[in-house]
């Protein structure tokens, strides 16, 4: 490659400048992968966490309520010959005494709990008894290892006593992912 034709003289061509790269934009794949994985898993443990919170948050609301059942009765009866005979949801609801989380229907004689379960109380002499079904199992578990100032519980049929229940029996009893019972009785 002559410049000039006749010419012996050969031109190389021009060196190409040097100069930096520019620097890279965006993601690799591989990256984007890394991203999306760390992502995953940090909403996997946040759902895990919501879901530990509610457990506890169910757990306590059910303690609350039986806890304020239980001490609205001893108060409703104080003082009352023949015990607890005439007790029921209907006096209990006329009397107040039911939590406002709990809502008796219109009747007055039905009232449910969170997962559209029964709550019933009944009286017998000198006790009386305080009945929540559907309860699911994580709920369920906590709820009768909690304690209290209970003669019994029962726990699908099973009566458990002395209390507080153990957490292996618990665990043992309340055998039903979303349908357990469990019936507190009280003096």
């Amino acid at each position: 490659m002559n410049a000039y034709p006749g010419s012996r003289e050969r031109t190389v061509p021009a060196a190409r400048s040097v100069r930096p790269r520019a620097a890279q934009r965006g993601a690799s794949l591989l990256e984007a992968i890394s991203y999306l994985g760390v992502a995953a898993i940090v909403v996997i443990g946040a759902i895990a966490l919501l879901n530990g919170a509610f457990n506890s948050a169910s757990t306590n609301a059910v303690n609350e309520q039986v806890s304020a059942i239980q001490s609205g009765v001893k108060k409703l009866y104080m003082g009352q010959p023949g015990g607890y005979g005439n007790l029921g949801n209907s006096v209990l609801a006329s009397a107040g005494v039911f939590p406002s989380t709990l809502t008796p229907s219109g009747d007055q004689n039905t009232v449910t709990n969170t997962w559209n379960g029964a709550v019933a109380v009944a009286g017998n002499g000198s006790t009386f008894t305080i009945s929540y079904s559907n309860v699911p199992r994580s709920v369920c578990v906590n709820a009768v290892t909690a304690g209290g100032n209970w003669v019994s519980i029962a726990i699908n049929g099973k009566t458990e006593s002395p209390t507080p229940v153990s957490p292996d029996v618990a665990a043992t009893d309340c055998s039903s992912d979303t349908a357990n019972t469990i019936v507190w009785t009280s003096t």
